[in-house]
């Protein structure tokens, strides 16, 4: 066992100790406090035995997704749970060593624990709880359209009202629901864009978890003006173990493949001008470039034949690209559409008001509309769920955005 597995188990029995302390301090009855023993003790080794026996060669299945979620469904609200714990015997500490210094014995050294603070403990422990379950029952298919009108003064007179439909990160090796699966593609098809893009990770690893899902997805219209994708970090095969060098092509040409059997046109460092009137915009697809994952994403020669003068969109899956490469091009590259964070498919989200999640802390872009010296980003919070099988607060997502010529009114 790697060092920082042991670490990690440890910590999770750490916490173990102080949610049965606390649940000791409110259940009074034996049997009931022995069930609660042998069901932690049995979930714990469930969990170990399932992190241990995970196959880089066979990658993500429902039963890790399964694991992972029952992980974070056991161990986020007794984290909680070991938290409050803490700060009570921080504070139980303090008093002790307060009243030993002023030879105060009459409660011992350690006072006994308050049932009250195991209660509070208790439901705070509560919301993740319900949370998780929410998220793994509803959340992950309770998909959001969510509309996005942006002013260009460099926009075509033709593509003025313009609108695109941006679907990302689908992951279809995760679906267990096809009602729903149908449902947000009914979704899609409702929106009655001018096109529609689809900026990676059709699949989680291989080909075939896309197989039951190809006509459900050819449903998706194509509009006038096409349907055009990208690849996304999942795409490339690179979170396994392949048997051999070939196995992996051969997967990744049928990958590829995928999006042509979906009626998407496939960009892999190119551009297509799409015309309207006597105008064009630059529509330009890179492959995926990612700070920390794969970097096959090439601007240049997907830009290559395009004047700095065009009006361009880019799809680049990981928003990272735009970070680092794109946001002060030369090109001036005034629309990018990405995807890949799924906003870590957990956080608080406001409309309007407020939006945290933990992946803010590792992409400044992470979900929404930014914007940088007049050249905008939109990242897509994800059609599907990867990892963890549930959405808690940030939901899977169509976009809809509309372009307009014209300065914004504020």
């Amino acid at each position: 066992m790697g060092f920082r597995l042991l670490f990690f188990f440890s910590i999770l029995l750490i916490v173990e100790v102080y949610a049965y302390q606390a649940i000791k301090t409110l259940i009074k009855g034996k049997w009931l406090l022995m069930g609660y023993s042998v069901l932690s003790v049995f979930l714990f080794v469930y969990i170990v035995y399932s992190f241990l026996s995970f196959d880089r060669s066979v990658g993500q299945t429902k039963h890790t997704m399964f694991a992972m979620g029952l992980m974070l469904l056991v161990y986020i609200p007794k984290i909680v749970l070991a938290l409050v714990l803490l700060g009570e015997d921080l504070y139980r500490l303090i008093s002790g060593m307060f009243r030993a210094a002023v030879g105060d014995s009459s409660e011992g050294f350690l006072a006994a624990r308050r049932t009250f603070v195991s209660q509070i403990g208790l439901t705070l422990a509560s919301i993740p709880f319900l949370s998780l379950i929410y998220g793994m029952t509803i959340g992950k298919y309770n998909y959001k359209v969510i509309n996005q009108r942006i002013y260009f003064p460099d926009l075509p007179e033709a593509f003025d009202g313009f609108t695109i439909t941006q679907i990302s990160d689908v992951h279809s090796g995760s679906f267990d629901d096809a009602e729903k699966i149908n449902y947000a593609i009914d979704l899609v098809n409702e929106q009655n864009s001018d096109m529609v893009l689809f900026t990676g990770d059709i699949v989680n690893t291989h080909a075939t978890e896309m197989h039951p899902w190809i006509e459900t997805f050819k449903r998706i219209h194509k509009p006038a003006y096409g349907k055009y994708s990208v690849l996304g970090n999942h795409d490339y095969g690179e979170y396994l173990d392949w048997k051999t060098q070939k196995e992996k092509d051969d997967n990744f040409e049928a990958i590829k493949k995928l999006y042509g059997d979906i009626d998407f046109e496939l960009l892999l460092n190119e551009h297509r001008f799409i015309e309207k009137g006597e105008d064009k915009i630059a529509l330009i697809g890179v492959e995926n470039w990612g700070r920390s994952f794969k970097k096959a994403g090439d601007i240049n020669k997907a830009s290559h034949g395009v004047a700095n003068e065009d009006f361009k969109i880019v799809m680049s899956h990981d928003p990272s690209h735009w970070d680092y490469e794109l946001k002060e091009h030369e090109k001036n590259f005034q629309l990018t559409f990405s995807g890949h964070t799924h906003g870590m498919q957990f956080g608080i989200e406001i409309p309007g008001v407020f939006k945290w999640s933990l992946a803010q802390y590792m992409y400044p872009q992470w979900a929404g509309l930014y914007e940088v010296l007049g050249r905008y980003i939109y990242v897509n919070r994800g059609f599907g769920f990867h990892a963890y099988p549930g959405r808690v607060g940030i939901m899977p997502e169509i976009t809809v955005i509309e372009l307009k010529k014209g300065e914004k009114v504020t």
